[in-house]
Protein backbone atom coordinates (compact mmCIF):
# COMPACT_ATOMS: atom_id res chain seq x y z
CA UNK A 1 0.00 0.00 0.00
CA UNK A 2 2.74 2.31 1.07
CA UNK A 3 4.66 1.84 -3.00
CA UNK A 4 1.81 2.91 -4.80
CA UNK A 5 0.89 6.04 -2.53
CA UNK A 6 4.54 7.06 -3.22
CA UNK A 7 4.48 6.70 -6.70
CA UNK A 8 0.82 8.57 -7.22
CA UNK A 9 2.37 11.56 -4.58
CA UNK A 10 5.47 11.65 -7.28
CA UNK A 11 2.99 11.39 -10.03
CA UNK A 12 1.23 14.61 -8.95
CA UNK A 13 4.11 16.49 -8.02
CA UNK A 14 5.52 15.78 -11.52
CA UNK A 15 2.50 17.15 -13.15
CA UNK A 16 2.50 20.34 -10.70
CA UNK A 17 6.27 21.48 -11.41
CA UNK A 18 5.00 22.80 -14.91
CA UNK A 19 1.77 24.41 -13.54
CA UNK A 20 3.38 26.19 -10.60
CA UNK A 21 7.17 26.74 -12.15
CA UNK A 22 7.53 25.90 -16.25
CA UNK A 23 7.44 28.41 -18.78
CA UNK A 24 3.76 29.33 -19.33
CA UNK A 25 3.42 28.67 -14.98
CA UNK A 26 1.23 30.96 -12.60
CA UNK A 27 4.49 32.25 -10.88
CA UNK A 28 5.48 33.97 -14.79
CA UNK A 29 1.87 34.89 -15.09
CA UNK A 30 1.66 36.81 -12.22
CA UNK A 31 5.11 38.14 -12.74
CA UNK A 32 3.95 39.12 -16.44
CA UNK A 33 0.68 41.28 -14.91
CA UNK A 34 3.25 43.24 -12.89
CA UNK A 35 5.29 44.30 -15.11
CA UNK A 36 2.03 44.93 -17.42
CA UNK A 37 0.22 46.94 -15.03
CA UNK A 38 3.26 48.88 -14.36
CA UNK A 39 4.16 49.60 -18.10
CA UNK A 40 0.43 50.70 -18.60
CA UNK A 41 0.84 52.98 -15.45
CA UNK A 42 3.66 54.46 -17.40
CA UNK A 43 1.91 54.72 -20.24
CA UNK A 44 -0.72 56.51 -18.91
CA UNK A 45 1.53 59.32 -17.67
CA UNK A 46 3.05 59.79 -20.94
CA UNK A 47 -0.16 60.35 -22.33
CA UNK A 48 -1.09 62.52 -20.26
CA UNK A 49 1.60 64.86 -20.74
CA UNK A 50 1.29 64.54 -24.39
CA UNK A 51 -1.92 65.86 -24.60
CA UNK A 52 -0.79 68.70 -22.24
CA UNK A 53 1.57 69.34 -25.16
CA UNK A 54 -0.20 69.13 -27.63
CA UNK A 55 -2.49 71.35 -26.35
CA UNK A 56 0.07 74.10 -25.34
CA UNK A 57 0.76 73.67 -29.34
CA UNK A 58 -2.54 74.18 -30.23
CA UNK A 59 -3.01 77.32 -28.53
CA UNK A 60 0.46 78.69 -29.61
CA UNK A 61 -0.56 77.86 -33.06
CA UNK A 62 -4.29 79.06 -33.04
CA UNK A 63 -3.87 82.18 -30.41
CA UNK A 64 -1.69 85.42 -30.17
CA UNK A 65 -2.76 85.47 -26.36
CA UNK A 66 -0.54 82.70 -25.52
CA UNK A 67 2.42 83.87 -27.25
CA UNK A 68 2.07 87.28 -25.80
CA UNK A 69 2.10 85.42 -22.17
CA UNK A 70 5.14 84.07 -23.01
CA UNK A 71 6.59 86.98 -24.35
CA UNK A 72 5.52 89.00 -21.09
CA UNK A 73 6.82 86.31 -18.85
CA UNK A 74 9.58 84.82 -20.05
CA UNK A 75 11.15 87.30 -22.21
CA UNK A 76 9.80 90.19 -20.10
CA UNK A 77 8.67 92.11 -23.15
CA UNK A 78 5.95 94.88 -22.87
CA UNK A 79 3.58 96.38 -25.57
CA UNK A 80 3.93 99.40 -27.03
CA UNK A 81 2.71 102.50 -25.63
CA UNK A 82 2.65 100.68 -22.09
CA UNK A 83 4.63 101.79 -19.39
CA UNK A 84 6.66 99.01 -17.42
CA UNK A 85 7.13 100.07 -13.52
CA UNK A 86 9.80 97.87 -11.79
CA UNK A 87 8.62 98.37 -8.00
CA UNK A 88 11.93 97.83 -5.73
CA UNK A 89 11.15 95.17 -2.72
CA UNK A 90 12.19 96.82 0.86
CA UNK A 91 13.71 94.93 3.27
CA UNK A 92 12.14 94.80 6.70
CA UNK A 93 14.60 95.07 9.72
CA UNK A 94 13.68 91.33 10.78
CA UNK A 95 14.47 89.73 7.17
CA UNK A 96 17.93 92.26 7.18
CA UNK A 97 20.85 89.59 7.58
CA UNK A 98 22.42 89.15 11.07
CA UNK A 99 25.80 90.78 9.94
CA UNK A 100 24.25 94.16 9.07
CA UNK A 101 22.47 94.69 12.44
CA UNK A 102 24.33 96.79 15.16
CA UNK A 103 25.71 94.41 17.86
CA UNK A 104 24.10 94.91 20.99
CA UNK A 105 25.33 96.23 24.11
CA UNK A 106 25.93 93.63 27.09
Amino acid sequence: MKWPTLVLVALIALLQYPLWLGKGGWIRVWDYERQLQAQRTATQKLEQRNAALDAEVRDLKSGTEAIEERARYELGMIREGEIFVQVPQTVSPASAPAAAKPAAAK
